[in-house]
């Protein structure tokens, strides 16, 4: 599969107050909440809506996250998060995004992680389906 044909999403974000510390500058929770928030948008796109979970019982579950912080946001600034998936295997598959100002084109966040679909309750994992992937699903 190429990484052309793997799902992908962008969207923007605005720093609220509740986003920020005392010095008006982007929480590191804040950051990762912005990646999740796009990561579940991406998984909606992909055909997994989370009211879908819920009645599935079939859950993206995080494994690993490895995050960079590079620079600072800050209150009312406008910040794109960009990403998507970048390796799929049988049961697991890795994602990236960065968060960017678009105003300098600094990159404020990288960040990788790694999922898996997890069957609740019981908390088995289960193989990947070219259903949300694509064929060629390993």
């Amino acid at each position: 599969m190429t990484s052309a044909s793997l799902p992908r999403i962008e969207r923007e974000v605005t720093v609220m107050f509740y986003d920020t510390d005392c010095a008006a500058v982007v929480h590191n929770l804040a950051y990762l909440r912005f990646i999740e928030e796009a990561r579940t948008l991406m998984a909606e796109e992909m055909g997994m809506p989370l009211r879908d979970m819920v009645e599935s019982g079939l859950y993206p579950v995080v494994l690993r996250t490895e995050i960079d912080y590079r620079a600072p946001g800050r209150l009312g600034e406008r910040l794109v998060v960009r990403g998507g998936v970048t390796e799929v295997g049988r049961v697991r598959f890795w994602v990236k995004f960065e968060i960017v100002r678009p105003e300098d084109d600094a990159v404020l966040v990288s960040c990788r992680q790694s999922l898996a679909l997890i069957r609740m309750p019981g908390g088995k994992a289960e193989r990947l389906s070219e259903k949300w992937f694509g064929p060629g699903v390993s």
